[in-house]
């Protein structure tokens, strides 16, 4: 069994569904603390005047100390709206446009209190719009230890043969201890697939849903088959 796992990220990126599309199953790691300036609550798409920011605002008091099931939303900024105008705004003349804003609307349409409760949803969401067939696992082991001990814990708790590490594993994983438990160790190389984008020049590392918004049912295929 293939398996791949990371923590929550708002609107991620390709690099991250390429790596479920290629798993059976996907962790969804929301018991590690939320990173100071990772891809937690933000993402970026393309607009006329080049990249963006979407920012989901959390309250961030303590965060570094707590899981990042447990980060709030800051609800009292406005930001469903700030961010389905932003979109309206950046690919209305998008092909796939009203298609992917059908597939978004529960995100803009309704409260979320918890940062882990909002991305959990659009996960559900994307894994729908792409017809992926992995597996969405919710941390809900007691997983134990950290980085590649984390990680190693995972596998044998879901019984993995192999694992599929983001680049950064590269940095961390310490293979010899997988290869003891009889567990495969891969190590992604992302090649970004260049694809139809409005607004000029192509641009790559946006959120996944530019992807969607241009190429619609296609996406996948463009996904993974670069």
């Amino acid at each position: 069994m293939i398996l791949t796992a990371h923590q929550p990220q708002y609107l991620p990126g390709l690099r991250l569904f390429d790596k479920i599309a290629r798993a059976d199953v996907f962790v969804y790691l929301d018991t590690v603390p939320m990173e100071s300036s990772g891809y937690e609550n933000r993402n970026k798409i393309k607009t006329a005047q080049g990249w963006q920011w979407l920012t989901v605002p959390v309250l961030r008091r303590g965060y570094q100390d707590r899981p990042i099931s447990s980060i709030k939303i800051n609800n009292d900024i406005p930001w469903q709206r700030k961010h389905r105008k932003s979109l309206e705004q950046a690919y209305r003349h998008a092909e796939y446009f009203s298609w992917t804003m059908n597939g978004l609307a529960g995100l803009y349409e309704q409260r979320f209190d918890l940062l882990t409760a909002i991305n959990a949803h659009q996960m559900l969401v994307f894994f729908a719009m792409f017809k992926i067939p992995t597996v969405f696992s919710w941390s809900a082991h007691g997983y134990e230890g950290k980085k590649s001990d984390l990680v190693l814990d995972i596998c044998k708790k879901h019984g993995a043969t192999r694992f599929i590490f983001g680049a950064k594993g590269r940095d961390y994983a310490k293979v010899e201890d997988f290869e003891r438990e009889g567990i495969e160790v891969e190590f992604q190389d992302y090649q970004y697939p260049v694809y139809p984008q409005l607004h000029g020049a192509f641009l790559p590392n946006l959120s996944v849903i530019d992807l969607l918004f241009n190429m619609g049912p296609k996406s996948l295929e463009i996904l993974v088959n670069k």
